[in-house]
């Protein structure tokens, strides 16, 4: 049955805010259960709700919409493929959607479930509202004048922003020794040549609440990140800042990818990073390891990309994340006819720089070793656009929480050089780009009980008049006190 086209109602704003701390407002304002923020190349989008939601299991791909309806479409080993014919059918003019990727979706991604659970694997939703933000303008979309009402009384309210102050993390400790022990068997694996490359990560445990908006804040304030993200979405909340994209396809069909490997700290003080740079530029180990990150980048886009067009836009750069600088390049090509953003996200996700080489070997080596499943991390959060764009940043750096837990998580690159304590040494580091910025969350307010019969204030004045002095500061419902 065909549907007509829904429409936006939208209008402009002038803002006298930046964006980052109006993206964040809107989060913290309560407008929507569920919201994903997103920055890109300068642009804030905050998008609310859902007037179309997009999961993908290992049961299936399945569209839902309000009022109940509901697509499924069964596994078919084509899972991308599935999600490409639902957005198809979104009804709403100028859509985009807003989401995650699963790091396990790399396993099911060709079609098989051997090494997936009953995790969810993707989640989109084109918002219900959406509230774009560049250059002192707000451009806001709502399905709903109520909602567009709604967003600007948010918008245009007095707010005085606080500046929450962090509380830094332990970040060595948190399974150090398995760590160590799990680069040993990796570097045992490549030199029998099993493996060329593999990212190995671990887990360090949040023990207090933590406010996510406030970390987005202070965080964001202290990286120079290539993206930066904070959602709550489908049970699962985060906020990070990441290094790099996985792949950027224009409308007319332009991919890029932006491999980065290879890392030294960041320390603040400008001789020692000189110095630290210098090191890393000349290290043969990391040399090595973002060269073979290159290179698969290439080959996995010449699988999608119009002959000839493939090639190294950038090579060996460094870009400074952080707590941290990499080696970075970036890897262009123009897709084949035919195909469309989601053949070039398949086609090179999950990143080379957060699984390893080769890929399906990496992967067994992954599952073996770490102590759980990924997730969100090193996986994506991500943008589609009705008219074929996509935005895919790594999901490194950030913070979790689901099911009442919160965690960080960092790895690092192993080749056939590492050295398990230099490899700790640099999770370390990662995860300082994070770590040193959690703000707690605020304690609950508390309002006690009042006594139903309370002793007489002594400094108060006697009153002949009873009924006069407990009207004295009586405030009539609905009157302002």
């Amino acid at each position: 049955m065909h549907q007509s086209t829904r429409h936006y109602f939208e209008t402009r704003l002038a803002l006298a805010c930046d964006p980052m701390t109006t993206a964040a407002r809107l989060a913290s304002s309560r407008l929507h259960a569920d919201y994903v923020v997103y920055e890109n190349g300068g642009t804030w989008s905050y998008a609310g709700g859902a007037l179309a939601e997009i999961t993908l299991d290992r049961t299936g791909a399945r569209l839902h919409r309000p009022r109940g309806e509901e697509v499924h479409l069964p596994w078919d080993g084509h899972p991308l493929q599935q999600v490409q014919t639902l957005l198809d059918t979104v009804d709403t003019a100028h859509w985009r959607a807003y989401g995650w990727a699963a790091f396990e979706l790399s396993y099911a991604k060709d079609g098989d479930t051997a090494h997936i659970g009953d995790q969810r694997l993707l989640h989109l939703v084109v918002p219900h509202t959406e509230i774009r933000i560049d250059a002192g303008q707000a451009h806001l979309r709502c399905a709903d004048q109520a909602g567009l009402t709604a967003a600007l009384a948010v918008l245009t309210a007095r707010h005085t922003e606080p500046r929450p102050v962090p509380e830094a993390v332990d970040v060595r400790r948190a399974g150090a020794d398995a760590y160590r022990r799990a680069v040993g068997a990796a570097v045992d694996a490549i030199n029998d040549t099993r493996l060329q490359k593999v990212i190995f990560s671990r887990v360090v445990p949040v023990e207090t609440d933590v406010d996510f908006v406030g970390t987005y804040l202070a965080g964001r304030r202290g990286n120079n990140p290539a993206r930066s993200f904070l959602l709550n979405l489908g049970g699962i909340e985060a906020t990070g800042f990441s290094p790099e994209i996985v792949v950027q396809v224009a409308p007319d069909g332009r991919v890029v990818s932006q491999p980065l490997a290879g890392t030294r700290a960041l320390t603040g003080d400008h001789t020692e990073d000189q110095r630290l740079r210098t090191e890393l530029l000349a290290d043969p180990k990391e040399i090595y390891e973002h060269a073979i990150s290159v290179k698969i980048a290439c080959d996995e886009l010449h699988g999608v990309c119009r002959p000839g067009t493939v090639d190294v836009e950038e090579f060996m750069a460094v870009k400074e994340r952080g707590t941290v600088q990499h080696l970075a390049s970036r890897v262009g090509g123009h897709l084949a006819p035919g195909l469309r953003a989601w053949d070039a996200f398949q086609a090179v996700f999950p990143a080379v720089t957060a699984s390893g080489v080769p890929k399906d070997a990496a992967y067994d080596s992954i599952r073996s070793n770490e102590s759980e499943t990924r997730g969100l991390y090193s996986g994506a959060v991500l943008t589609v656009d009705h008219d074929g764009a996509m935005d895919a940043a790594l999901v490194l750096r950030s913070v979790y929480r689901q099911h009442g837990r919160t965690w960080l998580r960092a790895g690092a690159g192993i080749v056939g050089h590492s050295r398990p304590e230099r490899e700790l040494e640099e999770t370390c580091e990662k995860l300082g780009s994070v770590g040193r910025y959690l703000v707690p969350a605020p304690a609950p307010e508390t309002h006690p009980h009042p006594d139903p019969h309370p002793d007489p204030d002594p400094a108060a004045p006697a009153s002949a008049d009873p009924a006069a002095a407990a009207g004295a500061g009586a405030v009539t419902a609905g009157a302002r006190p």
